[in-house]
C-alpha cells in the first residue's frame, strides 16, 4: 500500500523478552510504540457520475435509491438496509443506573433510544440530497440532517451534515450512521487501530495496522450484553463474502466502525448472550464520534 498516493506509513518498535521468565515466555511483548513516518496525501477529486431520476427510482452508478425518501435500497447486487443517522448505543455497565454517573437514565429520559426519522425533502440534480429531521418524540430538541450522495467511477460517497436544534445538555452516545448489508459478507479487513476494540478513552492500547478477522471476531462477548467491538481510527474497511465480493468503506479521513449481526436495539434489550440471535443482516455503524467508556462503575464518568 505504500506506493499509493493516499497511503501513509508507520514505524512500530516492539520490546520483547529475550528469554523465558517465570512470568512470561521468550517473545512476550513488554512494550511497544508507534510513530507515523509519512501522512496520506490528498488525491484528485474523481469525475462526477450524475444522479439519474427515473420513474422506478434514483440511480447513481451502481447504487439505486427509493425516489420518495431517498433511501439507499441497492448497491451493485446487494440489497441494503437504508442509511440513517445513529445517536444511540446499547448502554455499557458504566452507563447503567447502578454506576456513579448513570448516563443511561439521562439518555432514555431524553428519548435517544427511540429517535424518530422524518424526510422533509429530496433533491436530485448531479447529486442526491436528502433533508431530514431526527428527534426524540414529544420534545423540542432535534437534529437537522442533510445526506449528500455523490457518485464517481470508483464508487459512492456520502457526506452527512448535522445541525442541532435547541439546547442539548446531554452528550450524545454516538454520532454517525448505521446501514445494513447481506449476512453473507462475513470476512473483515481494515486499516486502522486494532486488533481489539477501542474507544476514545481506551484507544492508546490499540496499534495502527492492517488487520483481518470475521464479523464474529469483531465482537467482545461481555457476560451482560452491551455496546462492544468498536474499532477506532479506521482509514478503510473491507467486508467480503467467501468469493471476495462485497464492500469497501473509506473514512475521510478517519471513522470508528463496529459490525454485528444484531441491532443496537437488540443488544440494549438483551439480558444474556443467548438472547442475541444472529439475523440475515450485518449491521454497520460508521461513527464520526463515540462517547467514551469512563470508569463510572467504580470511579468518575467520561472526562470532558
Amino acid at each position: 500500500a505504500l506506493g499509493r498516493p493516499d497511503a501513509e506509513s508507520w514505524l512500530t518498535v516492539t520490546a520483547v523478552l529475550a528469554a523465558d521468565e517465570p512470568w512470561g515466555p521468550a517473545g512476550h511483548v513488554v512494550a511497544w510504540g508507534q510513530a507515523r513516518i509519512t501522512q496520506r496525501k490528498p488525491v484528485a477529486t474523481p469525475a462526477l457520475v450524475p444522479a439519474q431520476a427515473t420513474a422506478a427510482g434514483i440511480r447513481i452508478g451502481e447504487a439505486f435509491f427509493e425516489p420518495a425518501c431517498g433511501a439507499l435500497l441497492k448497491f451493485g447486487d446487494m440489497a441494503m438496509a437504508p442509511v440513517q443517522l445513529a445517536v444511540w448505543r446499547a448502554p455499557i455497565d458504566n452507563d447503567r443506573p447502578f454506576s456513579r454517573e448513570p448516563s443511561e437514565i439521562a439518555w432514555r429520559d431524553l428519548g435517544l433510544d427511540r429517535m424518530q426519522h422524518r424526510v422533509d425533502r429530496v433533491e436530485c440534480d448531479d447529486e442526491l440530497t436528502v433533508h431530514a429531521r431526527v428527534a426524540p418524540a414529544a420534545v423540542r430538541l432535534g437534529l437537522r440532517v442533510i445526506y449528500r450522495w455523490r457518485g464517481d467511477p470508483t464508487g459512492l460517497s456520502l457526506t452527512v451534515e448535522v445541525s442541532p436544534e435547541g439546547t442539548w445538555a446531554v452528550p450524545l452516545p454516538r454520532l454517525g450512521v448505521r446501514l445494513g448489508v447481506p449476512g453473507r459478507l462475513h470476512r473483515v479487513e481494515w486499516y486502522g487501530q486494532g486488533p481489539g476494540e477501542a474507544y476514545p478513552d481506551s484507544r492508546q492500547a490499540a496499534r495502527v495496522g492492517r488487520y483481518t478477522t470475521t464479523v464474529e471476531g469483531m465482537q467482545t462477548p461481555y457476560v451482560y450484553p452491551q455496546e462492544n467491538g468498536n474499532r477506532t481510527g479506521v482509514r478503510w474497511l473491507s467486508l467480503l463474502d467467501d468469493r471476495g465480493r462485497g464492500l469497501r468503506i473509506e473514512g475521510d479521513p478517519l471513522i470508528d466502525v463496529s459490525l454485528r449481526r444484531w441491532t443496537t436495539e437488540a443488544i440494549a434489550a438483551a439480558r444474556h448472550p443467548t438472547d442475541l440471535v444472529p439475523g440475515n443482516t450485518v449491521w454497520i455503524h460508521l461513527d464520526h464520534r463515540h462517547h467514551g467508556l469512563g470508569s463510572a462503575s467504580c470511579g468518575p464518568g467520561v472526562l470532558p
